[in-house]
């Protein structure tokens, strides 16, 4: 991407890999699975345009960042900890915060834990208390999906890696990024579903070649592990964020959704949404967008949409 900025900064006992671009008050914005900076390109593009600076990291485990080995590593608390010294480290005292898929878990968390550190937040496909409940997550995953839901066949150290290393990144990467159906009972089910190479399988027209091409050069060299430890750390999460159960998010608050997002559909998620608990736990949520024909990667397939919405919305709170 032109006028794009790469550098790579000391946080948290890591190297982080950062894309920015742009002057101005800085939008820090998050990336989820199995994504990127690049996720964003079109929102560094918009934002930077109007007077902002877009701030992208890759984030722990992801792309051109460090990868610790073990999944204990990717706690919130860690993930919430890299954020705070990256903003540090952008010489910040308070930032927009944007987030989505695993992104907004992070950027619900940061809020959580750091609110004197965010100006404003826009989440994107995730709502707040999505993996909250009285038991562990992945217990309750697997009793509403069973054994072969994503998230539980996600568990087993190296089993997925194993899979997804016999099919080819190219293949996985065109999987992921072009399957966002709104089915509650999505599972990782890949085999005999195409070639290594996945070139068979249609990419939708906010995707291109090219876009498949950057995504799978950077997961060949890093691998999938460290975001697949954001998943297996899931239940870790749930027992270090005991202290905050109940807690309310009390930043000044966007939230967008695609109508066919596997997320927007899982049980109790619109209830949840549009029915008083999203906004007793969020009180100063103040805007729910929920886009028309969009899947689960709104911010690629509705880039120019999406970034004016963030930029509509977060010009309330810079003077």
């Amino acid at each position: 991407m032109e006028g794009v900025r790469h550098r790579t900064v000391p946080v948290n006992g890591i190297s982080m890999h950062v894309a920015e671009k742009g002057e101005g008050p800085v939008v820090l914005l998050l990336h989820g699975f199995p994504e990127l900076w690049y996720s964003w390109r079109h929102q560094i593009a918009g934002l930077a345009s109007r007077g902002y600076r877009a701030v992208a990291p890759d984030l722990r485990g992801y792309g051109d960042t460090e990868a610790p080995a073990s999944p204990a590593a990717y706690s919130v608390l860690h993930l919430v900890g890299d954020v705070v010294a990256l903003i540090d480290s952008l010489g910040q005292d308070k930032v927009f915060v944007v987030g989505h898929d695993w992104g907004a878990i992070v950027a619900w968390n940061l809020c959580l834990f750091r609110p004197d550190r965010v100006k404003a937040l826009v989440n994107l496909s995730v709502p707040f208390r999505y993996y909250y409940s009285d038991r562990k997550p992945v217990e309750s995953m697997r009793a509403l999906f069973g054994d072969k839901y994503y998230i539980c066949k996600f568990q087993e150290p190296g089993a997925a890696e194993a899979e997804f290393s016999q099919l080819g990144t190219r293949f996985i990467m065109r999987k992921f990024l072009a399957d966002s159906k709104p089915d509650p009972n999505h599972v990782s089910e890949f085999q005999g579903s195409g070639s290594p190479s996945g070139d068979e399988l249609p990419l939708p027209p906010w995707l291109s070649e090219e876009d498949i091409h950057y995504y799978a050069s950077k997961f060949e060299k890093s691998g999938f592990t460290g975001g697949l430890n954001y998943y297996r750390s899931m239940d870790l999460n749930w027992e270090l964020t005991a202290p905050w159960a109940g807690s309310q998010v009390k930043v000044p608050t966007m939230f967008m959704v695609g109508d066919l997002d596997l997320v927007y559909h899982m049980p109790g998620v619109q209830e949840y949404i549009h029915k008083g608990g999203f906004q007793r736990d969020v009180p100063f949520l103040q805007d729910v967008v929920v886009m028309e024909s969009v899947g689960h990667f709104i911010n690629q397939e509705r880039g120019p949409e999406v970034s004016d919405h963030i930029y509509n919305f977060i010009k309330k709170f810079q003077p």
